[in-house]
């Protein structure tokens, strides 16, 4: 058997962050996955922006923004090449949502500025109200930044189609491993995992040839990357609670570039090349990152946990199996710091931040779910 610390399964951004503190932390972990390193699912098709969330002051947006600012330090450190710091615009939908601009700016501690009509017109923008600029954001390459975090770190191409714990250590095909990370988005083939309640989104990212001067990123309704070498990203996410992957070629483009066309001159924009995956989030938006629940043990135990009855003791685990999900499209914001999160975690035993452990949807799934016989 080849013997490992860790295996993780799943190379997005998700596994790949893992793996990066794992081994900081002086484990041998291995990677797997079937596809290659970011090549499919969120992380193939990720416009990979990092900036702050804007909002009224929520426990999602106070989480989000310390992510982002660990996300941001993190990547100017050690992945300067592969993060631009073009700064992001996040530019009002419409009248309404200006209004509310106005609201956000006292719930947002991030460094920002406005930018006015005149200001966003001299920078190209067309037909925007008052923005936020934040200069400090910006934009990774997505499969240069994965292959970059699994520098030093090993890797296989590999399906999982199986997978046993015996005697202390997991298995996979020929490898061998006492603990075991689910990096694997929106599909589950191995465990009871429903409680989580992870959906996939899917997201479609076109990238464009293009000679417009454009030095900054922008988000309305969609997102539009600054010019880095004279390639410009447009994309979104577009359906939601997807269950399957679904074909994609250009067609799901032409909305997005009909918005796009709104905002910016994309009149010598030529289309290079497509991307689509699906993105992974929980029930509440917020990260999965911890030990599995072992849902049949504990309902066999407790059957009427599903009619309201408490919890007589902690959910009983499944041993040595964790998970880093549900990153939504935020994963490049994410990661890094559930990454870290988990690591310490697993090498050091700190507890998992409630609000990201997916111990929190259990109860609730049990007694409100239609999964369940009642």
């Amino acid at each position: 058997m080849n013997k490992y610390d860790v295996i993780i399964i799943g190379a997005g951004v998700a596994g790949c962050s893992s793996a990066y503190f794992l081994k900081e932390k002086g484990l041998k972990v291995l990677v797997l996955d079937r596809a290659g390193i970011a090549k499919v699912g969120g992380s193939s098709a990720a416009g990979a922006f990092v900036s702050p969330k804007i909002g009224k002051g929520s426990s999602l947006q106070t989480l989000t923004n310390e992510a982002f600012e660990f996300a941001k330090n993190f990547y100017l450190e050690h992945f300067p090449q592969h993060f631009k710091q073009t700064g992001v615009i996040r530019i009002p939908k419409d009248e309404l949502d200006a209004e509310s601009f106005v609201q956000y700016e006292q719930h947002d501690n991030s460094k920002r500025q406005w930018l006015d009509e005149s200001s966003l017109s001299n920078i190209g923008i067309k037909k925007s109200k008052k923005s936020f600029l934040f200069d400090e954001a910006g934009v990774c390459d997505a499969p240069a930044m994965c292959e970059a975090l699994l520098e030093g770190i090993a890797y296989a191409q590999y399906e999982v189609k199986s997978l046993s714990y015996e005697e202390g250590a997991w298995r996979v095909g020929k490898y061998e491993a006492s603990k075991l990370i689910l990096a694997t988005g929106y599909e589950n083939k191995f465990f009871d995992m429903r409680y989580m309640g992870v959906k996939g989104t899917w997201g479609t990212r076109g990238d464009y040839e293009t000679a417009l001067d454009l030095n900054v990123s922008m988000h309305k309704k969609i997102s539009v990357s600054a010019n880095i070498d004279g390639i410009v990203k447009i994309g979104a996410t577009h359906e939601k609670e997807v269950n399957t992957c679904i074909q994609c070629g250009e067609e799901p483009l032409k909305g997005l570039f009909s918005i796009a066309s709104e905002m910016v001159d994309t009149s010598d924009f030529k289309l290079k090349k497509t991307f689509c995956g699906m993105r992974a989030g929980s029930k509440d938006y917020f990260p999965l990152v911890g030990s599995v629940i072992d849902v049949n043990e504990v309902l066999a135990q407790q059957p009427k946990l599903v009619r309201g009855e408490r919890l007589k003791s902690e959910a009983k685990e499944i041993e040595n199996l964790y998970v880093c999900n549900g990153l939504g499209g935020r994963g490049f914001v994410f990661a890094p710091l559930m990454g870290k999160m988990l690591a310490e975690n697993i090498v050091e035993g700190k507890a998992i931040d409630e609000r990201v452990n997916p111990q929190r949807l259990f109860l609730k799934w049990c007694r409100k779910s239609p999964d369940l016989e009642r």
